[in-house]
């Protein structure tokens, strides 16, 4: 008995030497269970009033309102929310700074109570970009006095500061004719359709005054009434016919031998590229007409080509015209003609950029790309519409994009549905030229939904903290090892007390036989 004794005794000193080292190894794990109690995740329910993304327009006032409520098994105190700005990096949040303190405070919330609405409201900065911002808003409360602490993000739209916009101002008409109102009638439409022209007096060469079969003596003119283009619109680098309305004002006199010549002011940016605005595509630039009867009228028609960098702007051509009365005398004069010019609009698309790829359902994806204005053209109201079978359709408005600018597109797009691997997801960006016609171009992008992933709400600290927080499980490791080496311990002392136990039997064995062969000598 006194061998077992012995037994139990040493081997429950070994289970207390490793249960020691046990408790010393956990030592540093108690220390950060208590930090993580110091630092304990909010567990309140705290959602924004409307699933709806609010909209800051420029300098107008907006307000974001969220429901705050306690799901503590007890009542909390001491509420605190207020907006978490970074003050290394205070561009990423978007709105004004106007007061010391933007905390919204809540002196105590009951139990399951009914939520506690809170709203901000803010203003957008001066310089901020039309686009998705996520902004973050920070919840302490105490318990029982130990506070507790969660982060909570929150989508807002924001537009930026208007361009002022160049007001279209009509085309003015300045005749210089001086002859009767019946005799330079101009019709309904003087400009022809788009465009204008002007006419300029009409005199005889060399300032004689010839009269010929005019009794009056005043010189026969013959004026531009209006002109067509055909395409209507003249656009850069393309072929177009001029068609140029002429009439002659005088009542009595036949004009004859009239030769028409065009001359387009000179365009270019140096001696390499400077050329006349519009070149003949064949032929000369010079017209001849063989004559006009009194209060006549007459067509000429002329084959244009329009340089191709024109800027989008109206041309002033100049229209000179020799012709000679009934009596030969030689008359000059000029008109002037605007020729209005349109550019196509060129611009591409970066590639897209998305993060993550992969999104489960009711989660977002940032996707963004770049639109590069490579026209002469200014893009006006430029939106991009993203739609597709596994998102929820989402629309941003970029604004107006500048000739040789570049503007960012960044949109969220929320999966609303499992796809079968990654889906087509269509992005339709449309825009409006200066005239208020709309165009679209499309680009597609694949994005992957997944089904939706069982998460607690997002209230906690920073994942990166939260990755931090989570380390190696040291105290289960160490339980396992004192167990392993308590077994071990015990099976080694059994051993040894076994081999000694039948070391000390062989003994008294042999001194029994020693003794009774002593006895019978």
């Amino acid at each position: 008995m006194s061998r077992w004794k012995e037994l139990i005794r040493g081997t429950a000193g070994i289970f207390a030497a490793v249960v020691l080292a046990a408790g010393g190894f956990a030592a540093p794990a108690k220390v950060q269970a208590s930090d993580m109690d110091a630092q304990a995740k909010a567990n309140i329910e705290w959602k924004a009033a409307s699933n709806a993304v609010p909209v800051f327009e420029y300098q107008k006032e907006n307000s974001l309102e969220m429901y705050i409520a306690n799901r503590e098994d007890q009542e909390i105190t001491d509420i605190v929310i207020e907006p978490y700005i970074d003050e290394e990096d205070i561009s990423k949040w978007p709105f004004q700074k106007d007061n010391q303190d933007d905390a919204v405070k809540i002196t105590r919330l009951a139990k399951d109570t009914a939520s506690e609405m809170v709203r901000f409201t803010f203003k957008e900065r001066d310089d901020v970009a039309t686009g998705n911002h996520k902004i973050y808003f920070v919840c302490t409360y105490k318990i029982d006095g130990v506070e507790k602490s969660g982060r909570k993000a929150f989508w807002v739209k924001t537009t930026a500061k208007p361009e002022e916009k160049k007001e279209d101002k009509p085309l003015q008409v300045h005749l210089t004719d001086t002859t009767k109102k019946d005799d330079n009638n101009l019709g309904d439409d003087p400009f022809g359709g788009d465009g204008g022209f002007s006419n300029g007096e009409a005199s005889y060469s060399g300032g004689g005054g010839g009269g010929g079969d005019s009794s009056d003596g005043s010189v026969p003119r013959v004026i531009v009434t209006g002109f067509d283009t055909k395409p209507k619109k003249v656009k850069a680098g393309s072929d177009f016919t001029l068609t140029v309305h002429l009439k002659n004002t005088s009542k009595k006199t036949r004009v004859k031998n009239m030769l028409f010549d065009l001359n387009a002011p000179e365009e270019g940016s140096d001696e390499q590229t400077t050329a006349p605005a519009f070149l003949p595509s064949s032929g000369s630039s010079s017209v001849y007409l063989e004559g006009m009867k009194a209060k006549g009228t007459a067509d000429i028609s002329i084959k244009l080509n329009a340089k191709s960098d024109l800027l989008q702007k109206p041309y002033s051509v100049e229209l000179s015209m020799k012709y000679e009365d009934a009596g030969g005398n030689a008359v000059e004069t000029a008109s002037s003609l605007s020729i209005p010019v349109k550019q196509d609009a060129r611009f591409e698309f970066s590639d897209f950029e998305i993060n993550p790829e992969s999104v489960a359902v009711d989660d977002e994806a940032n996707v963004m790309c770049n639109l590069y204005n490579l026209g002469r053209i200014k893009l006006y109201n430029v939106r991009a519409t993203f739609e597709g079978d596994s998102i929820e359709k989402e629309e941003v408005f970029i604004g107006n994009v500048e000739s040789g600018a570049t503007a960012s597109i960044d949109a969220m797009l929320k999966g609303t549905q499992a796809s079968e691997g990654p889906a087509p997801v269509t992005m339709t960006m449309s825009y409006e030229n200066e005239e208020g016609e709309a165009t679209t171009e499309t680009k597609e992008l694949m994005l992957e939904v997944t089904e939706m992933m069982d998460e607690g709400m997002d209230m906690g600290m920073p994942m990166e903290e939260e990755a931090q927080g989570g380390g190696f499980p040291v105290v289960p490791v160490v339980i396992a090892v004192g167990v392993i080496a308590m077994i071990a311990a015990a099976v080694i002392i059994l051993k040894q007390r076994k081999k000694r136990m039948r070391k000390s039997e062989e003994e008294d064995f042999l001194y029994e036989l020693d003794g009774s062969s002593e006895d019978e000598r």
